[in-house]
C-alpha cells in the first residue's frame, strides 16, 4: 500500500465526485496511525425523511456509512475502492444536527478490508452504526 493521502487531498477526491459534493461531506480529521477517519454531513431538506421534520432519511445516513468505510480504506490505498457489501443498523432517529461518521479500519488484507462506521450527532448520541467490505487495491 501507499503512503496515506492528507485531509485535503481526501477532501479533493470527495468534492471531485458530483454525488458527494450534493451531500456536502467533510473531512474532520484523519489519522493514519490508527486507520481511522471523522466525516461530517449536514443535514440538507433533500435528506429529510419527511420534508420540514428535520429528520434524517435512512438512505442519506447508508450513503454516509458507505462513503465513511470506503474513504478509510481510499486514504490507505490513494485512489477509489469497490464496496463489496455494507450493512447499516438504525439505533435512533437523527433531528435537526449534523452527522458525524467515525471510520475504523478492522483489517486491510490483499483482498478485502472490514471497516467499521459509528454515527453520532451533534450531541454525541449515537445514531447508527454499520460495517463495511471492500476491496483495498488501487484503481
Amino acid at each position: 500500500m501507499s503512503d496515506y493521502l492528507t485531509k485535503d487531498e481526501v477532501q479533493a477526491l470527495l468534492d471531485a465526485s458530483p454525488f458527494i459534493k450534493f451531500m456536502n461531506v467533510r473531512v474532520e480529521s484523519l489519522d493514519t496511525a490508527q486507520d481511522r477517519i471523522v466525516m461530517r454531513m449536514p443535514l440538507r431538506p433533500e435528506f429529510e425523511r419527511r420534508a420540514g421534520t428535520g429528520q434524517f432519511h435512512g438512505g442519506a445516513i447508508a450513503s454516509l456509512i458507505d462513503l465513511a468505510g470506503d474513504y478509510a480504506i481510499v486514504m490507505k490505498v490513494g485512489a477509489g475502492v469497490p464496496t463489496v457489501n455494507f450493512r447499516t443498523d438504525f439505533l435512533r432517529p437523527a433531528m435537526n444536527t449534523d452527522l458525524i461518521a467515525t471510520a475504523q479500519v478492522r483489517r486491510a488484507g490483499r483482498t478485502i478490508a472490514v471497516v467499521d462506521i459509528d454515527v453520532h450527532d451533534d450531541e454525541k448520541r449515537l445514531i447508527a452504526v454499520g460495517r463495511g467490505t471492500y476491496v483495498p487495491k488501487a484503481g
